[in-house]
């Protein structure tokens, strides 16, 4: 649609706007045609995307926005919008920033500031329910003690372990009559059912495991919880730039007021400004100090957060361990079951060829008193039948032996 428009203005101009020779001709036309191709192309990874925006008093809203806008708003270097790309799959995350926590847990994709919380849209049940109940204790639970931030990600911390315990669950209730029904009939298709409950417990595993290692570092790392207090440090920000603004305005009045008119007194503007500088370096060192000492106080909250959402995943991480450790114990009886198996078809095997052995030997006599030579024994009527059960005797005997010999070496049972 966009060339058939570039060719119909072209020919709507009029002729003497139009260069003549073929140079210039062929020049018009490339920039007709490279900037509708331009205009036509979708630049990669600058498109929109559908968001949804909740705020501190609980209203939300669905807005689209490119990568770029929330880079500006929330001071995220793009590797961390890489992060929450649905066409990527990359373990659960969560990282503090200097103005935002990006929040990368199962279905749950968010960008968590001091003021709002930006969640990637999606027809996921586990969006819906985190948008519908944050939105409900903002609205209701206005007495909460916990910053803003704190509670978005407790509700995402919630959440993703409630859904990966469901998990837990509904696996360990179908697995466990499979395993009791292989132990006792092993069969081709519980072995396929086994086997493929049990590539779907060795992901699950790898996901809670990487949560649960996610928490455990959070916990490990004061500097990664203090950078996620966002409330903290923006009224702080908020607080040491008023103290700035207001002592350089202060010292400038004073200045004007008490300084004589002579030009050896007067304060130039590149002093105001060195004094300006050194206001603000004095400020921060002493914020800097001020934060040092009460770090201990700001990420407690965050502290004993994080610590009851690591017993939570942990339970489900041992959960997981114990329902391994049941299938390894059925693979291990269903080995040595099969075993046992295979022992008894040798031992059976070996009687096999012990009677083989036997045979043999009671055929080959029959075979040569079977045949045409003269010999003393059919001088007799009933001389070869003497012949066939004195062999058939001596067979069995040997038979016997063989078995005794078996079993006085330990080779069969008792």
């Amino acid at each position: 649609m966009e060339q058939t428009q570039g060719q119909y203005s072209c020919s709507s101009l009029p002729e003497s706007s139009l260069s003549h020779d073929g140079v210039g001709r062929s020049y018009f036309y490339g920039q007709m045609n490279r900037g509708t191709g331009i205009s036509g192309l979708k630049k990669r990874g600058h498109g929109s995307r559908s968001w949804i925006k909740i705020g501190v008093d609980g209203n939300s809203q669905t807005v689209t926005l490119d990568k770029a806008t929330i880079m500006r708003h929330c001071s995220l270097p793009s590797r961390d919008l890489r992060l929450l790309d649905p066409m990527f799959i990359y373990p659960s995350t969560i990282l503090g920033r200097e103005k935002a926590i990006v929040v990368n847990l199962e279905q749950i994709r968010c960008i968590i500031t001091a003021d709002e919380v930006i969640l990637m849209n999606s027809l996921d049940g586990s969006v819906g329910q985190y948008r519908s109940e944050l939105c409900n204790r903002l609205q209701n639970d206005k007495a909460e003690d916990l910053p803003f931030e704190f509670r978005a990600l407790e509700l995402a911390l919630e959440l993703t372990c409630t859904s990966l315990d469901a998990q837990v669950k509904e696996l360990e209730m179908e697995i466990y009559p499979v395993l009791d029904e292989l132990a006792t009939s092993i069969s081709t298709l519980n072995l396929e059912r086994v086997r493929r409950f049990k590539g779907h417990l060795l992901a699950l595993t790898q996901r809670v495991q990487k949560v649960r290692d996610e928490i455990e570092h959070l916990m490990d790392d004061d500097g990664d919880m203090a950078e996620m207090c966002l409330t903290e440090k923006k009224r702080r920000t908020d607080s040491f730039t008023f103290n700035d603004y207001f002592q350089t305005r202060t010292s400038g009045r004073l200045i004007s007021k008490s300084a004589p008119a002579s030009p050896e007194r007067t304060i130039s503007g590149v002093q105001m400004l060195q004094r300006a500088f050194s206001s603000i370096g004095n400020s921060s060192k002493h914020g800097s100090l001020m934060g040092s000492s009460d770090n201990g106080e700001r990420i407690e909250p965050l502290e004993m957060l994080l610590e009851a959402y690591f017993i939570v995943i942990d339970n489900t991480l041992n959960t997981l361990l114990s329902l391994k450790e049941y299938i390894d114990d059925t693979e291990d009886f269903i080995n040595i079951k099969l075993g046992n198996i295979q022992n008894h078809l040798i031992q059976f095997e070996l009687l096999l060829t012990a009677a083989t052995l036997v045979a043999a030997i009671f055929a080959s006599v029959a075979g040569v008193f079977g045949m045409n030579f003269k010999a003393k024994v059919f001088d007799h009527p009933s001389g070869f039948n003497w012949v066939l059960v004195l062999t058939g005797f001596a067979c069995g005997a040997l038979y016997f032996a063989l078995l005794f010999c078996f079993r006085h070496k330990k080779v069969l049972a008792a």
